[in-house]
């Protein structure tokens, strides 16, 4: 059994006259990520790595759920494939994880994951927002084997407010 559990990051900031990688997060995007790490939190869910993009906005929301989750930083780490806008890059990152790997936790945007989590999963969201997780388990043993999985958990932010 994999599971994936994906992560949009937070709300970000328009504020600043950086490049898109740089932009940062806004308080509601921090705040959010608080909330829905902490929903996740109570689940008690194992992940075994934590995969996020390396822009700024997706490293801070990745970097709080990883403190309020507890999870060791050894088990985290930066991959370019997750800078990704059309989920081509990330589904193909996906599907070369390491098999050692049940349970992974990958941060990055969209279009890309609402995408993916319509690809891979079993129902329709019309769009997975800011700090929204959403999960889906496959009912395989390799990574490269993922196709059609099953919903397992849907955090969203507007639902903890």
């Amino acid at each position: 059994m994999k599971t994936i559990l994906f992560v949009r990051h937070g709300k970000s900031s328009w504020d600043y006259d950086v490049n898109d990688k740089d932009r940062p997060l806004k308080e509601r995007g921090i705040e959010d990520a608080h909330r829905v790490s902490g929903a996740l939190k109570k689940l008690n869910h194992t992940i075994d790595f934590i995969y996020s993009s390396p822009s700024n906005r997706a490293l801070h929301t990745a970097v709080i759920f990883s403190r309020n989750l507890e999870h060791d930083l050894k088990l985290f780490k930066i991959d370019n494939a997750l800078y990704d806008f059309s989920g081509e890059q990330v589904l193909h990152f996906l599907k070369n994880l390491n098999e050692a790997f049940e349970t992974v936790m990958v941060f990055g945007h969209n279009y890309a994951f609402t995408s993916l989590v319509n690809t891979l999963g079993d129902t329709y969201i019309e769009n997975v927002p800011t700090a929204g997780l959403t999960s889906i388990q496959f009912a395989v043993n390799q990574w490269k084997d993922i196709a059609k999985g099953g919903r397992t958990t849907t955090i969203f932010p507007r639902d903890l407010r």
